[in-house]
């Protein structure tokens, strides 16, 4: 009579066991695409140390903020955890304006918000290019109908008041893109008097520092820096995909007084700012945060607080005359370990661009790529001159 009943209780749970299983046999036999086997592997991913223009090695305890557990993006944990990183930026810009956040994406998200935000159709806009992220400035500023007109420099030099005053005369913009570390030549572009000299010309300022915030001194208030922004992945030694980005009240005002709403609206402002406390309105879902990110460039902004550090950030290298530079970074990566990296837009082909930033800026470290180097030159392949 137990057996009975026992078996009775035990034929549900048995006959959806022998359903499932059918059913997921049929599934299988509609497959027509193979599980990939590498996805049947465990994942390796290699040590190695980051030694180029970014990203950089990210710390044991930047590591550690970002495998913590997930949490809503509207949780007040979250927001609580986004008014830090807020403060921070506002300490690393050097700063008070209240449109400051971090953009949900990399430096090149940054560049468009800042580019979406402030021109519309029909707008000027003066690119100052001595590298590759004016280039890619004014590729944006196009796509978006504004009218573009380049002022250039040879791959290596940096622009003077004097060159900027000329480009505002000539051409009158409403806004002047500048970069402050040119990450694909090694150039560290003045920033002293721009501000006041755009201003002087009713023109904002924006400035690219992707490469340089952390590494060189850089004060947004005091340079009348109008629109700044940055990543998360270079001196701040946070994995990349957020951005930190301020916006000056003149650049705010510009923003309200839009005809037209920016065309993305992914980067619209107007809901970045209201999601991130900045308008001193309730605020609303706009989209899903990449909220372990922003556990990440949290203890990036804290560690850079911690620390007060301000560093030089990339040191270009010339390629050895006869030397591929192909050949030195694989032999760098290959038998070092190490990373660096070749040129990049203009200076493709002529040099070696070898980044310190954060946790890497170590005499230690300095030492090993010196004499990964030197062990390049001996074994390296050179043609004959």
């Amino acid at each position: 009579m137990l057996a009975a009943a026992q078996a009775a209780s035990t034929a549900p749970l048995l006959w959806a066991q022998l359903l499932g299983t059918a059913r997921r046999g049929m599934a299988t036999s509609l497959l027509r695409v193979p599980p990939p086997q590498g996805l049947l592997r465990p994942l390796a991913v290699p040590e190695r140390l980051l030694l180029g223009p970014g990203p950089s090695n990210v710390p044991p305890r930047i590591q550690a903020a970002g495998g913590r557990q997930l949490l809503g993006h509207m949780h007040p944990e979250v927001l609580q955890v986004m008014d830090e990183i807020k403060a921070g930026i506002q300490y690393a810009f050097q700063t008070q304006n209240r449109l400051t956040l971090a953009i949900s994406g990399s430096g090149h998200c940054a560049m468009e918000a800042a580019l979406f935000n402030l021109l519309e159709p029909g707008d000027t806009v003066l690119v100052a290019i001595n590298g590759i992220w004016g280039q890619r400035a004014a590729d944006i500023a196009r796509r978006l109908g504004a009218n573009v007109y380049e002022l250039l420099k040879p791959p290596g030099k940096y622009f003077t008041p004097q060159d900027i005053e000329q480009g505002l005369v000539q051409h009158k913009p409403l806004v002047l893109f500048i970069t402050h570390g040119e990450s694909s030549t090694g150039v560290l572009q003045p920033l002293e008097g721009l501000g006041e000299l755009c201003h002087r010309h009713g023109c904002l300022l924006l400035v690219d520092a992707v490469a340089s915030l952390g590494g060189a001194p850089i004060f947004m208030d005091q340079q009348e820096i109008d629109v700044l922004y940055s990543g998360s992945q270079k001196v701040l030694n946070a994995p990349p995909g957020t951005a930190p980005i301020s916006f000056s009240e003149r650049a705010r005002e510009k923003l309200l007084k839009r005809k037209m709403k920016p065309l993305s609206f992914y980067l619209d402002m107007g809901w970045l700012a209201n999601y991130w406390g900045c308008d001193e309105e309730p605020r609303r879902y706009h989209h899903t945060a990449p909220i372990n990110s922003f556990f990440s460039l949290r203890e990036g902004l804290a560690i850079l607080a911690e620390l007060k550090a301000r560093l030089p950030t990339i040191t270009t290298v010339r390629v050895p005359e006869g030397y591929n530079w192909k050949d030195i970074t694989a032999f760098l990566m290959d038998s070092h370990g190490v990373e660096i990296a070749g040129g990049l837009g203009p200076t493709v082909d002529k040099v070696l661009r070898i980044g310190l930033m954060g946790c890497n800026s170590t005499g230690a470290n300095v030492d090993r790529v010196l004499r990964a180097l030197q062990d390049a030159l001996t074994r390296c392949h050179r043609s004959r001159l």
